[in-house]
């Protein structure tokens, strides 16, 4: 999981765990330090299912990306991006659509650093980086870098892959993602994972509890409350609301508790 947003996302501390270098830990990243790598084996401990889930949901962001370009959506708003780890969203975007624009999002200062130096464009292509809060949208949308990068006249697809987690019901979540959707649009398209314990409950209880020890919020959520995130307008793409390994598709041997992430896509009418 990544995050965009929480309480000292905006200082670089590497002494303190950060869930965007855990989660490049779970994806076998280098890019993580000491701190990083004792809260996410403590996470592994209680709740094995992290590793996997980390890893599928990125192979679902990459089938979310393939599909959406062949659709004819050109334009991608990625947020809460992570420490790059290829292929990004950029390179799989520009593969179907050579022209394809993408900005991405995050406001920790390590994954800026990265994010800057790695994400290089094709010719045709164009992409930028907006250092901002997912908790404050109008701010992301309001940004030079979306502004200078995508044309909010056409079709956008906006990414909120492994990020709503990290943002806890007085956040807003289901708000939050509402007033970037309002922003887009009609034709756009939203992606979105989100961590649940509907199938290994008590694990992912115990996963949490290490996450908030470690100062780092988050809140997994039921299918149900998943899909009360996709605002009014919007209509799921099927399968719907499924566990990412299942997305797209794909058949997959894995247990749903082995992996304990949904994913959806769905798009405004």
């Amino acid at each position: 999981m990544t995050v965009s947003g929480g309480p000292g996302s905006a200082s670089l501390n590497l002494t303190v765990a950060h869930a965007a270098r855990m989660y490049d830990y779970f994806l076998g990243g280098k890019d993580n330090f000491p701190a990083d790598r004792a809260a996410a084996e403590r996470v592994l401990q209680v709740m094995p299912s992290a590793l996997l889930g980390a890893r599928e949901n990125r192979r679902f962001l990459h089938r979310a990306v393939r599909q959406v370009a062949g659709a004819g959506v050109a334009q991608f708003l990625d947020v809460g991006m992570g420490i790059p780890a290829a292929p990004n969203v950029h390179e799989i975007a520009q593969e179907v659509i050579p022209a394809a624009r993408v900005v991405y999002v995050d406001n920790d200062p390590l994954v800026s650093v990265y994010a800057r130096a790695l994400l290089t464009s094709s010719r045709q292509g164009c992409t930028a980086y907006v250092e901002a809060d997912l908790r404050a949208p109008e701010d992301i949308l309001a940004s030079d870098e979306v502004a200078g990068t995508l044309d909010l006249s056409l079709p956008v697809a906006l990414s909120l892959v492994a990020v709503l987690p990290f943002l806890l019901d007085a956040d807003d979540p289901a708000g939050v993602v509402r007033r970037l959707v309002d922003a887009l649009a009609p034709g756009s398209v939203l992606i979105l994972s989100h961590g649940t314990g509907d199938f290994a409950p008590e694990e992912a209880r115990r996963g949490v509890e290490v996450y908030q020890h470690s100062g780092i919020r988050v809140r997994v959520r039921s299918k149900e409350e998943i899909a009360g995130l996709v605002p009014v307008g919007m209509t799921l793409k099927e399968p719907g609301v499924v566990p990412v390994h299942r997305w797209g598709g794909r058949r997959s041997r894995r247990r749903d508790a082995e992996i304990g992430v949904y994913g959806l896509v769905a798009r405004k009418l």
